[in-house]
């Protein structure tokens, strides 16, 4: 497989390229990092941005490939990251453009790439994280809507979204893999109570959501009815797959940071150090060669990304945890500093084999759909 870039790539790289460089100087200062309701501001600011300079399809449509190349570029920019947007950009998004209607498409896809709504991930329950499959938020058929009652755990900017990318119980009777629909809900309907939840590095970007006979109208699914779970494959194909693209990028800078650091402190002297510097820059190097050859398979079947999504997550949810332990070492007792470069992300990292399905579920995923080993009982 040719994962170099062609001669009309390279062409879009240097034009986005020559707009980062006149667009990010005048950025407004970044708000703190806890003040969601600024941050919220700040990233649709920043998509708008985007849009206003055709930047924003890059995520729908445009080929994957040039995805890959505005990630890198706007990451070695120093460009804001999605933030706020992520849910709706990288995750509901992709969805609604792969699975909904023509108006469902017309309705929802706009005002995320305009930067005009947020959007979050309403999956995760108190009994079903791993095992989604078990959710029991239910949602009832009345008339032309669902009522809806349960809650959610762990829903990604909750506390400052639009609307929810839920799913729901439909069919309580039903396998529980068949029984599951996805639903668009409006954040500001009656019955959604938000109480945001605040991680161990300070930050509130989680919340949990409760649902008290919450009206969504029929027109708010996205896919058949009780083929929720068939969509939420798509939905975690792109999470797994592709959203995490542009932290390969971070990461790597990080790295590089990281190595002029232990120059300047002495640490680079410790050869255990140099040596461990060195293998997550041969990691990353291949963990990006890796969402090149995702992206290429997820052109050629439709702009799916497939279940090599799952090798990719497991591996890089671990390899940032590698690289942060290496921070550690590098500040010394700096790194219990919170306020210091890298220590908020050390504690962060810590959830990224959890968060998108754990490891454990995505060794499940490639032994079974990649490997094909019998499913264990």
């Amino acid at each position: 497989m040719d994962l170099s870039y062609t001669p009309e790539e390279e062409e879009f790289r240097a034009r986005l390229r020559a707009w980062l460089a006149t667009a990010l100087p005048g950025l407004p200062a970044r708000p703190s990092p806890n003040d969601w309701p600024a941050r919220r501001a700040y990233d649709l600011g920043w998509q708008r941005m985007l849009y206003d300079a055709g930047y924003a399809g890059v995520h729908w449509d445009s080929p994957p490939v040039l995805r890959l190349i505005f990630l890198e570029e706007t990451e070695r920019a120093g460009a804001p990251y999605v933030g706020a947007n992520f849910v709706g950009l990288l995750h509901a998004g992709p969805t609604i453009a792969a699975e909904g209607t023509a108006e469902q498409r017309a309705r929802w896809l706009p005002p995320i790439l305009r930067g005009e709504q947020v959007w979050c991930q309403g999956f995760s329950e108190p009994d079903a994280g791993s095992d989604l499959a078990s959710l029991r938020t239910r949602a009832r058929r009345d008339g032309d809507c669902y009522v809806v009652t349960g809650s959610k755990i762990w829903t990604s900017h909750a506390e400052v979204a639009d609307w929810c990318e839920l799913l729901v119980r439909t069919d309580p009777g039903a396998p529980r893999h068949r029984g599951i629909s996805w639903l668009a809900m409006p954040m500001d309907a009656e019955g959604v109570t938000v109480r945001p939840l605040r991680t161990l590095a300070g930050s509130a970007e989680f919340a949990e959501v409760f649902l008290d006979e919450v009206r969504v109208p029929v027109a708010h699914r996205v896919g058949e009815e009780n083929d929720g779970w068939r969509v939420t494959q798509v939905t975690l194909s792109f999470e797994r797959g592709t959203a995490f693209a542009g932290e390969v990028v971070a990461c790597r800078r990080v790295l590089a940071s990281l190595a002029r650091a232990a120059r300047e402190n002495g640490r680079w002297d410790d050869p255990v150090l140099r040596r461990a510097l060195v293998r997550l820059e041969a990691e990353f190097r291949a963990l990006w060669r890796l969402v090149q050859w995702n992206v290429s398979e997820a052109e050629a079947s439709g702009g799916v990304p497939g279940a090599g999504g799952s090798v990719f997550k497991l591996r890089y949810s671990h390899a940032r945890q590698e690289l942060y332990d290496t921070a550690a070492d590098v500040l010394g007792a700096g790194a219990l500093d919170l306020d210091r470069p890298w220590a908020a992300e050390r504690l962060s990292a810590l959830s990224y084999t959890i968060a998108a399905g754990t490891s454990q579920i995505q060794r499940s995923i490639v032994a079974e759909r990649i490997l094909g080993l019998p499913r264990g009982r």
